[in-house]
């Protein structure tokens, strides 16, 4: 199928359902597309030739209304994160609100995407959050929130990883970082996946950590690591063997960065303090 051109006219049907407007055999479109998966390669080519427009179209897929909703949507998201993979770094940074205000949306819909497709949306979140603007963009469509409550929901290892993975991105910018503390399961689910998912997802949660106690580490904030047991979990990784090197350094420069504070707290067992 895809030596004979198939990818190419099922991209160019989408693209044209998109700009008509129409939703007839877009589903069955979708479907053949993600079945016969499509190259990276022939995914490139038809960036160059045809710009965003697939990407456009896709995006304007995910808020159409279908029956089923479950394996379009999951379908629409298989096809896009194949595209972004195929994207050149011009093309990702251009990306407009639209696009992470639908991916964003979908991770809202646990319901109506399937974990495949709940997955592949992380995925292209993945992708486009190393540049600055993108960041922005997640940050204000809400996904800080909506990461935090997929991951309350306790998601499978893979789905905890890329979650957690984008966490860290967001926390790199202070606008993330406060949507983060304004949840109220945001630290606590942090600490709760600290050495209960995968070296991964450790590795992200410390330094999602990191760059709380780094960069707003208030009263409030250091009470609350206290209270949902982060300040325990630090320690514990420092006496457990199979915590890697880099990550018990940087476990021990968070707990003595503010061992004063956390001093004053009667509930930290006194023989943590020994730990760092």
């Amino acid at each position: 199928m895809v030596e004979t051109g198939v990818p190419k006219a099922l991209f160019l049907f989408i693209v044209n359902c998109f700009e008509e407007i129409s939703v007839q055999g877009l589903a069955e479109a979708l479907r053949v597309l993600v079945f016969i998966r499509i190259p990276l390669a022939e995914a490139k080519i038809f960036l160059q030739e045809y710009n965003d427009q697939i990407i456009k179209s896709l995006i304007w897929v995910l808020g159409c209304e279908f029956k089923p909703q479950v394996m379009v949507k999951s379908h629409a998201v298989l096809a896009l994160k194949t595209m972004i993979q195929a994207a050149s770094s011009g093309l990702l940074e251009r990306l407009e609100p639209p696009f992470f205000e639908m991916i964003t949306g979908v991770l809202k819909q646990t319901t109506t995407v399937s974990q495949q497709g709940m997955n592949a949306a992380l995925h292209a979140l993945v992708i486009t959050c190393p540049w600055g603007r993108n960041r922005l963009m997640m940050v204000e469509s809400g996904a800080v929130s909506a990461l935090i409550e997929l991951e309350l929901g306790s998601p499978e290892k893979r789905t905890t990883e890329l979650i957690l993975g984008i966490l860290f991105h967001l926390c790199c910018c202070a606008d993330g970082r406060a949507e983060f503390l304004s949840h109220k399961g945001g630290l606590a689910v942090v600490t709760k996946r600290i050495m209960k998912v995968s070296p991964t997802a450790d590795d992200r949660a410390v330094f999602i950590l990191s760059l709380i106690s780094k960069f707003v580490a208030t009263n409030s904030v250091l009470e609350e690591m206290v209270e949902v047991g982060t300040v325990t979990k630090l320690c514990m990784m420092l006496q457990v063997d199979s915590t890697a090197p880099y990550l018990k350094e940087k476990a021990r420069g968070i707990l003595r960065s503010h061992t004063d504070e956390w001093r004053k707290f009667p509930c930290i067992d006194k023989t943590f303090h020994k730990v760092y």
